[in-house]
């Protein structure tokens, strides 16, 4: 199976997982065919919905289902995990777009959440996607040390060691002149830190040893760098259409990017380097069977979207 079906194959599995384990609204659900617990008022049911099955790329659950198959299990055991993934990455995205973060209207090219619906809707949409992720994860079907490890790995890259704590710095310095050291470490956070729980969850569903989790972080983390970079060129190359949200919000917020450190030749120059290193550690790790990650590095390196 090449790259491109394999790829496909797993979002389909992913899409399919998500369907399963999204709470159903009053109407869908009657009383007397399952408990309250399992049923959400129609409104924000719709809010979800409207953002999780708006499409993307998933590819923070299509990295936790490689990793487990790379680690010699069967990678629908891990698909929990990746759907997990999906819910808190969904989830702050639809935060990310609030006015009082990045105020962004368009989303994978229709309205955000918060325009679709209101403000007060999207961020309780968001906040049920984060804590639903926790309860698929204590509802899959592997042992308790796994269940807990999948968890404080998605609890790590998505909290305040993670993903929210690189929002506060992305948000800190749009009013300052940021470094490249400052701009890694905002990117490190938000970024790539959701990237390594994705990895760190695929690797813990194959029961990875912390050596090699450790080795792994420095893949995930490199990855979200080179997202980010390409992010930032295509934030002042690509159109509206082609992105699926606004462009040009970085330098209209003033905020320091790669592409203003060194211009959109120089970003990508930069990023061309990160994914060589990222595709050598991949072979000198997994050789042959790297085959798959070092092609999904490269998409990443020239994505239009």
């Amino acid at each position: 199976m090449d790259y491109r079906e394999q790829y496909q194959r797993y979002v389909a599995m992913v899409e399919e997982t998500i369907e399963q384990v999204l709470p159903q609204t009053d109407e869908e659900c009657p009383n007397e065919e399952c408990p309250n617990e399992m049923r959400i008022p129609k409104r924000l049911c719709e809010a979800m919905r409207y953002s999780l099955l708006a499409g993307g790329k998933r590819i923070r659950p299509v990295l936790t289902l490689e990793f487990a198959r790379l680690g010699g299990i069967d990678w629908h055991l891990a698909l929990p995990y990746g759907c997990a993934l999906e819910l808190v990455h969904n989830y702050s995205l639809i935060h990310d777009d609030l006015p009082c973060m990045d105020n962004d209207d368009l989303r994978r090219g229709r309205p955000s959440c918060h325009k679709a619906f209101s403000e007060s809707t999207a961020m309780l949409a968001g906040d049920v996607l984060l804590t639903e992720a926790f309860e698929v994860i204590a509802n899959a079907s592997a042992t308790p040390q796994i269940c807990v490890a999948a968890a404080r790995a998605l609890g790590a890259g998505a909290g305040s060691r993670g993903m929210v704590y690189g929002q506060e710095l992305d948000l800190k310095y749009e009013a300052l002149a940021a470094t490249e050291e400052q701009l890694r470490l905002i990117h490190r956070n938000k970024t790539g830190a959701l990237i390594n729980a994705a990895i760190q969850m695929g690797a813990a569903a194959a029961g990875a040893t912390p050596q090699q989790c450790e080795i792994l972080a420095s893949y995930a983390y490199e990855l979200g760098l080179v997202f980010q970079i390409v992010d930032d060129v295509l934030d002042v190359t690509s159109t509206p259409e082609q992105l699926g949200k606004p462009i040009g919000s970085d330098s209209e917020n003033g905020k320091t990017t790669f592409v203003t450190l060194y211009g959109v030749d120089g970003a990508m120059v930069l990023a061309q380097k990160l994914n060589e290193q990222i595709c050598n550690d991949l072979q000198q790790h997994f050789g042959a069977k790297a085959a798959f990650l070092q092609q999904l590095a490269q998409q990443l390196l020239v994505r239009k979207n």
